[in-house]
């Protein structure tokens, strides 16, 4: 046991500071990396959310021209039948004068 722990390169040995180095290029990548992701990710989430408020406000939009349009024919239906009402009885009238 103790031949194996002697076995072992030494702490200034250039082949473990290479090593180390090696791991900590690689642990800093891989935080980059993460990072990188994590930002794309935030960019990604926020236009999605701006893409649905603005179809949010879009369908609101159309929904409210809807409702006035409907409000509309609604009005044009209910002056057009008043006429007619009207024009049914001027003519009830005049057949009775008549």
């Amino acid at each position: 046991m103790l031949l194996r722990f002697k076995a072992r390169p030494a702490g200034d040995d250039p082949a473990v500071a290479a090593r180390r180095a090696a791991r900590r290029l690689a642990g800093e990548a891989r935080h980059r990396r993460l990072t990188e992701r994590d930002a794309a990710r935030r960019a990604e989430a926020a236009r999605t959310e701006a893409e649905a408020l603005r179809l949010r406000e879009r369908e609101e939009a159309d929904r409210a021209r809807d409702a006035a349009e409907a409000i509309a024919r609604a009005g044009a239906l209910e002056a057009e039948q008043k006429a007619a009402r009207d024009a049914r009885y001027a003519a009830r009238k005049a057949r009775r004068r008549a």
